[in-house]
């Protein structure tokens, strides 16, 4: 964790006087502190306040006015506060408290830079390399020269599961119905709804994301993408970053590696496959999207070992 100095404290407070600048509060659950806040749960989310429901003062008060009732349950608790300064995630904690003139934000003297997450740290069981020839700006070249997609498991999603209801958190299914409806109704008229098990993880993700998206270290850089669910039929993957600008296209066909660690003496198993993106959806302000994509090649014992992962029954 790394602090700003006095100076660069003092521009950064000017900064959010004279600038609109959203912040994004989150509570900090008991016994965290320093920023390890623990991941959003049915009762914890991230909201994002826009820069018109706020007003900084010089004393360094974060005024919020009308703030919604989400918003109001923070009342008392400590809370961390995210934001951007010249595209540099920033951060700070503090207790948000009532007033006569609404609720007041006290930015205290330490504010710190948001860490980056190692790729490497948050694939343990899981990752899947994604590959195409398209040149773009947003995504890498390896050795070869190639173009290609990192993509990593989804924090809190049991990826090889079957999916279902109860694991779209509380708060966030009134929206995630809603969401649900109208991707069912696309994907049976394009003909891809299949069983339609694909879907849950979309509108929890998009639904859930809602709430309040992730400030990034900086923003505006590519993120891996994150893989919501895989079986031996489809993969989905979602992205929080530039979702309007997605780097998958719909009905675009790329080359799929899926890397499983295996314990020793086991070699890692490795599956090279094609997929074709079937269905692109969006979040309400088209700041997530979810990827809904169907293999179109894959060798019979890549088949058969999805299969038994996601099933635990043998294909016969």
């Amino acid at each position: 964790m790394e602090k700003l100095t006095g100076i660069e404290r003092e521009l950064v407070l000017q900064y959010l006087i004279d600038g609109n600048v959203p912040i994004t509060v989150t509570p900090i659950e008991d016994g965290e502190a320093d920023g390890k806040v623990k991941p959003a749960s049915s009762s914890v989310f991230p909201i994002a306040i826009k820069a018109e429901q706020q007003k900084v003062l010089q004393q360094g008060i974060i005024l919020l006015t009308n703030p919604s009732e989400n918003v109001r349950n923070f009342i008392g608790r400590n809370v961390k506060v995210e934001f951007y300064f010249n595209r540099l995630g920033l951060y700070f904690e503090t207790r948000m408290k009532e007033i006569s003139a609404g609720l007041a934000l006290v930015i205290p003297s330490a504010i710190s830079r948001i860490e980056e997450t190692p790729v490497s740290g948050r694939a343990t069981e899981f990752s899947a390399t994604l590959y195409y020839s398209l040149s773009r700006e947003s995504v890498e070249k390896d050795a070869e020269g190639n173009i290609h997609i990192e993509c990593v498991p989804a924090q809190g999603y049991d990826i090889f599961a079957k999916p279902v209801w109860k694991d779209v958190a509380e708060k966030a299914q009134q929206k995630a119905k809603s969401y649900l409806e109208e991707f069912i109704a696309h994907a049976r008229k394009q003909g891809v709804a299949g069983n339609g098990v694909q879907l849950i993880p979309v509108v929890r993700f998009l639904a859930e994301e809602s709430q309040g998206a992730k400030v990034q270290s900086i923003e505006g850089r590519a993120e891996p993408l994150e893989v919501l669910f895989a079986n031996h039929e489809r993969i989905v993957f979602g992205t929080k970053t530039n979702a309007a600008e997605t780097s998958l296209k719909e009905g675009c066909e790329y080359a799929l590696e899926m890397l499983f660690p295996m314990k020793r003496p086991l070699n890692d198993r490795k599956i090279f496959t094609t997929c074709r993106v079937e269905s692109i959806y969006f979040d309400d302000e088209k700041k997530a999207s979810c990827s809904v994509c169907r293999y179109t090649s894959i060798q019979e014992e890549d088949l058969r070992f999805l299969y038994e992962k996601c099933t635990n029954e043998k294909l016969l």
